[in-house]
């Protein structure tokens, strides 16, 4: 196995260990344990645990990505039925792994605290918005839309609503909650999105 092949294992399994027991569980004997290799490969292949941490934030954003898309390139009608099912879908990718989805919110606190990671939290939002961008982006290509407002400011607003929707459903698990957030989140948005 390269030293690439491994550091992608080694980041699958810290996401493993951060989903079932939390950042501060993900020790590098941790992380190792869970791949099923010796510890002199954590070093061969990374430099650090903090930067193991840093592809777990990309392995994340590509699977939230995915997420988002997939409910975006659905069957969906009109803009508001875009956002609706974009939003679902992201919903439903939180549902379904959210030890996942607070293990983010750790580990952006983790890193806020952390002078060694103190750029992971800009850079790790910095990829949400870009993700929310190019779903935005897509919509107006699927749907032959635009946005009246720039796309950049309405990346932030799409990952600050992600945002709360998230926290507040791994609070209170209130499915029925959620999507009635979602459904004013939907409504909200919509007037942004015009005929191109």
């Amino acid at each position: 196995m390269s030293a690439a092949e491994r550091r992608v294992a080694l980041a699958r399994a810290a996401l493993t260990v951060v989903d079932r027991d939390g950042v501060h569980a993900a020790t590098t004997r941790a992380i190792v344990a869970e791949a099923q290799m010796p510890l002199g490969s954590f070093h061969y292949a990374v430099p650090s645990r903090d930067e193991l941490l840093r592809d777990v934030v990309e392995l994340v954003v590509a699977d939230e990505g995915d997420a988002a898309l997939a409910g975006l390139l659905g069957e969906a009608v009109d803009p508001r039925d875009a956002i609706r099912r974009t939003l679902t879908a992201y919903l439903d990718h939180v549902r379904a792994q959210p030890g996942r989805e607070q293990a983010m919110f750790e580990l952006t606190q983790y890193a806020l605290r952390s002078p060694e990671l103190d750029d992971l939290p800009a850079e790790q939002y910095a990829r949400y918005h870009a993700l929310a961008a190019e779903v935005l982006t897509a919509a107006e290509t699927h749907l032959g839309i635009r946005w009246t407002v720039p796309v950049a400011e309405l990346a932030r607003l799409v990952v600050t609503i992600t945002d709360g929707v998230t926290l507040a459903w791994l609070a209170d698990r209130d499915d029925a909650a959620a999507e009635r957030t979602i459904d004013l989140a939907t409504a909200a948005l919509a007037p942004f999105a015009a005929s191109a």
